[in-house]
C-alpha cells in the first residue's frame, strides 16, 4: 500500500490518537499534520516497508507527547456527543466514557486507545510505544481496573444521590 493512500484511509485512527493526549480539534489535526510532514521527511530511513504501520504510529504518539511536553496546559472536556463510527449516537445516558478516559494518565489511556479503539494487539501496541510486551499488559490491566473503580464510584454515587 502506498504511503500517501494508506495515511488517508486511516487519517481518522490518527486523529483519535492524537486527539487522546490534548482533547482538542485544532491541537489534534495540528500533530495529524506534522506527524504527516515528519514520516515523509524521514521515509527513506525506513528500511522495511513491513512495520510502516507502527512506525507511523509511533511517530503519531510522539509528536502527540512532544506537543504535551511543550504546550503544558489544563484541558477542558468538550461538551461534544462521543459517536461511534456508524454515526449513532451512545445510548448510555449517564456514561461519560471521555470524562473516564481523561482521568487516567497518558501512559494508561493510549494503551487503551490503541487496544480497544484502534484494535491493535499488544505486541503491535508494545512496538508503537517501544515498550516491553509484559508492561504494555500491565497497563492495560492497570487501566481497566482504575475505569472500573471510577465507573463503580460514579453509579454507586448516582445512585446515593438519587435516594436522598
Amino acid at each position: 500500500m502506498e504511503f500517501e493512500q494508506y495515511i488517508w484511509q486511516n487519517k481518522e485512527k490518527f486523529y483519535r490518537i492524537a486527539y487522546t493526549y490534548v482533547q482538542n480539534k485544532e491541537d489534534a489535526l495540528d500533530i495529524v499534520s506534522e506527524s504527516i510532514v515528519k514520516a515523509i521527511k524521514n521515509k527513506t530511513k525506513l528500511h522495511d516497508e513491513q512495520i510502516f504501520k507502527t512506525w507511523f504510529y509511533r511517530i503519531v504518539v510522539n509528536t502527540a507527547v512532544d506537543f504535551t511536553r511543550k504546550n503544558k496546559r489544563v484541558i477542558y472536556l468538550s461538551d461534544e456527543l462521543i459517536v461511534r463510527e456508524e454515526g449513532r449516537e451512545d445510548q448510555y445516558k449517564d456514561f461519560d466514557l471521555e470524562k473516564l478516559m481523561a482521568i487516567l494518565p497518558d501512559k494508561f489511556r493510549i494503551v487503551l486507545v490503541l487496544r480497544y479503539f484502534e484494535d491493535m494487539k499488544i505486541e503491535a501496541i508494545a512496538d508503537v510505544l517501544e515498550e516491553n510486551v509484559n508492561t504494555i499488559k500491565s497497563r492495560l490491566y492497570k487501566a481497566l481496573s482504575i475505569l472500573k473503580i471510577e465507573m463503580t464510584e460514579e453509579k454507586l454515587g448516582g445512585f446515593i444521590n438519587e435516594s436522598k
